[in-house]
């Protein structure tokens, strides 16, 4: 009799040891915070800190569970600046004209340190600095700021933009549209700069960057809005703790970076992924102290373009629209 009841008693202490491990691991998973963040596009190497964030652990080690989600109608900024995500993908422009608008988005890191992008053409459209536009047909999606940026380049070179044809086209590819109807177009090199190289298609650029530094604005950025700082600071410093992490990570191991977001991300061509991700390696940081760095001259140069150009309707409060204050020291 004696062994049985020793024996209940050891099935019950395994059972409750067994109901508390369980329990503690629930009380873990209860203790992860769900936040998302809402990309600003389709998966691609902007986003690898993101992911590799999500795989390694990095945003869960910081207490948070991360969903990492498409924009849909609403894209990225809507969707931050109304709290119904708690972060997303953004650019300066976006976030500066929000502010104006009274949007309280803020930029809480820089993705890449400087301006990567510019106007491509085949190299057989001879055109190789601004003035060579005239004649030509840009290739746009409909935003006002391609023709301002477009003619304060050609202005440093006394050409004139009404000498350019400007058509939107819309979500046409960069290389089926320059066979077809279009000279040039504006492109980020780290992706169709780089897919332009692997099918052995040589592009001219035109850098924005080579021509004004009042047009190396930060594109993309991580942002939140102001509520989040305000009322839960303790979560935003957590995800732009780990989200450096991603983008460290991506830095020092672009190839396994480049692997990660495969696996996320299965569709993306697999070579481009890997250059691209080999030619963005050294320019998430650059010559910055630390990633993610943002410096309110670059925030004033820009919306200062901006506003000039008739852009913005008021001028923005540049040391509101970021901060670096969440960024790991």
């Amino acid at each position: 009799m004696k062994k049985w009841i020793m024996l209940l008693m050891a099935m019950l202490l395994i059972t409750g040891c067994a109901t508390n491990e369980a329990g503690s691991e629930n009380e873990d998973e209860k203790k992860l915070k769900k936040v998302s963040v809402v990309l600003d596009w389709t998966p691609n190497t902007n986003h690898t800190g993101l992911y590799v964030a999500k795989e390694k652990g990095y945003f869960e080690k910081e207490g948070l569970d991360v969903e990492i989600i498409m924009p849909g109608e609403a894209g990225a900024d809507q969707l931050v600046a109304a709290g119904k995500a708690q972060f997303g993908v953004s650019y300066q422009e976006g976030v500066t004209l929000a502010r104006v608008q009274g949007v309280p988005l803020v930029s809480i890191a820089a993705v890449i340190q400087h301006n990567t992008s510019g106007f491509a053409s085949p190299v057989a459209k001879n055109i190789k600095a601004p003035k060579d536009f005239e004649g030509k047909t840009y290739g746009g999606w409909g935003s006002p700021v391609e023709k301002s940026v477009i003619s304060s380049l050609m202005k440093l070179e006394s050409a004139d933009v009404e000498k350019v044809n400007i058509v939107n086209m819309g979500d046409t590819d960069f290389f089926t549209a320059v066979k077809r109807e279009i000279d040039f177009a504006w492109i980020y090199y780290g992706w169709t700069g780089i897919e332009a190289e692997l099918r052995g298609e040589k592009l001219n650029m035109v850098y924005l960057t080579d021509y004004t530094e009042k047009l190396d604005y930060y594109t993309p950025v991580l942002s939140t809005n102001e509520d989040m700082i305000k009322n839960d600071p303790k979560t935003v410093k957590a995800f732009v703790k780990a989200a450096s992490e991603g983008y460290q990570f991506a830095i020092n191991s672009p190839e396994e970076a480049a692997d990660i977001l495969i696996k996320a991300a299965p569709d993306l061509d697999e070579d481009l992924v890997k250059k691209s991700q080999e030619w963005l390696a050294s320019r998430y940081q650059d010559d910055a102290k630390r990633w993610g760095e943002q410096k309110l001259e670059v925030w004033e140069n820009y919306a200062g373009w901006m506003y000039e150009n008739k852009l913005l309707e008021k001028e923005l409060d540049a040391e509101k629209a970021f901060t670096n204050e969440f960024l790991p020291e």
